[in-house]
């Protein structure tokens, strides 16, 4: 009991430190096997049962559609990432301009969901690419982050995603995200310190050189208030 006990405080110790093996989300092979609707009825009733369990009245006024408003949340909102057909398509354009620099899309809004607890990480995410004759819409490289932010996820991960989508999107290794982000499951439960924020960064490509790195990071230190 007691090797068994250590053993879940470890695994559980682990999953805090967001340690994650795979770039790519882990789904079932039935994941999709359950249109949307049915997936809002199956978890209104598991809703249900989780806060009659933890004593809630769902007769109350307040209370009585909570099931359903949290139920049609995931499905529709919080993780409607994990669903391909929501991927926002991509298009392309040949760089007419001939423009040979770095382009960077800086504080784009991140909202996601910690997959170990279930809370939200909420920060910013900075993607940059250096074209080789491709360019793509600006507000792509946005569509992009929030649809793999809409999923639960570790913060590792969720860089490596953007990067490596944007890399087969633009057909080139020259492609890099920075996300600064804090995590309600280090801010508001647990060490509950409130000013802590995570930093991950992914550098492909050219970005791998020094020079180049220090030009992005650079970029983003630039006063954008106006």
């Amino acid at each position: 009991m007691k090797f068994d006990r250590l053993l879940k405080e470890t695994i559980e110790d682990i999953h805090d430190d967001h340690l994650s093996g795979n770039i790519n989300t882990p789904l079932r092979e039935d994941a999709f096997k359950l249109s949307d609707e049915e997936k809002i009825n199956k978890i209104e009733q598991d809703v249900t049962r989780i806060l009659e369990t933890i004593g809630m009245d769902l007769t109350d006024d307040s209370m009585r559609g909570t099931p359903k408003r949290v139920a049609k949340m995931f499905v529709n909102e919080l993780f409607a990432g994990l669903h391909p057909d929501n991927k926002p398509s991509a298009s392309t354009f040949d760089n007419k301009y001939k423009y040979g620099e770095m382009l960077v899309e800086k504080n784009i809004t991140l909202y996601s969901t910690c997959e170990h607890h279930l809370l939200p990480i909420v920060g910013k995410a900075h993607v940059a690419y250096i074209s080789n004759g491709t360019v793509v819409g600006l507000s792509k490289m946005n569509r992009l982050v929030d649809y793999f932010a809409k999923r639960p996820q570790v913060q590792e991960r969720l860089t490596l995603q953007v990067v490596k989508s944007l890399q087969e999107v633009l057909n080139t290794d020259d492609v890099a995200c920075v996300i600064d982000a804090k995590h309600l499951c280090v801010n508001a439960r647990g060490i509950r310190d409130i000013d802590s924020s995570t930093v991950t960064a992914e550098f492909g490509g050219a970005f791998k050189n020094p020079d180049v790195k220090k030009e992005f990071l650079g970029y983003l230190n630039l006063d954008t208030s106006f």
